[in-house]
């Protein structure tokens, strides 16, 4: 897939650029396939907790993050009473889904910046990173072939950690 991203536009007019169309669609599919994806945990809390779907779902959409969701699922994996070959499966899964949050975030924590000259699109993350003695903001990325690739590659990536844990749920018998 050929993707440029410059264009003698003025940047107003830049949004509806084929490449620019091409992220907006991969990250429309990205966040869709993200959420379908953390969505499987509830099956996963109302198995390892022994409890319904529906006790599950609050249970989900009380902790508000990723990272809670994951944490909660991998303490319950953990309890003693979870044999070790069951336990091995949700660690196994939540590692997947863990590791692909950071591409997701990366893009749902940013904005877009257009340079006027190049015509060039980058991201400027909206967060703080504390390093030893400094902190760094807003730092800046390209929006080019390769942030293209590293969607495209998460979005398979997903759909392989989706059919794990979906594999974890069945053979478990956890709540559908």
């Amino acid at each position: 897939m050929d993707v440029t991203l410059k264009s003698s536009q003025p940047a107003a007019e830049k949004t509806s650029e084929p490449a620019f169309d091409r992220f907006l669609l991969l990250l429309g599919q990205l966040n869709y396939s993200w959420t379908n994806t953390e969505s499987l945990l509830i099956h996963l809390i109302a198995g390892l907790s022994n409890t319904d779907k529906e006790t599950a779902v609050v249970t989900f959409l009380t902790l508000n993050t990723t990272r809670a969701r994951i944490d909660l699922v991998e303490r319950l994996s953990k309890l003693e009473r979870v044999p070790q070959e069951e336990r091995e499966a949700v660690l196994a899964v939540t590692g997947k889904v863990q590791r692909l949050a950071g591409l997701r975030n990366r893009y749902n924590h940013c904005i877009y910046s257009f340079d006027n000259d190049s015509g060039d699109l980058s991201t400027i993350q909206m967060r703080v990173a504390d390093r030893k003695n400094r902190i760094k903001v807003g730092e800046m990325k390209p929006l080019d072939r390769e942030a293209i690739q590293g969607i495209e590659r998460s979005l398979d990536d997903l759909a392989v950690a989706n059919r794990a844990v979906w594999q974890v749920i069945r053979r478990y018998a956890y709540p559908i």
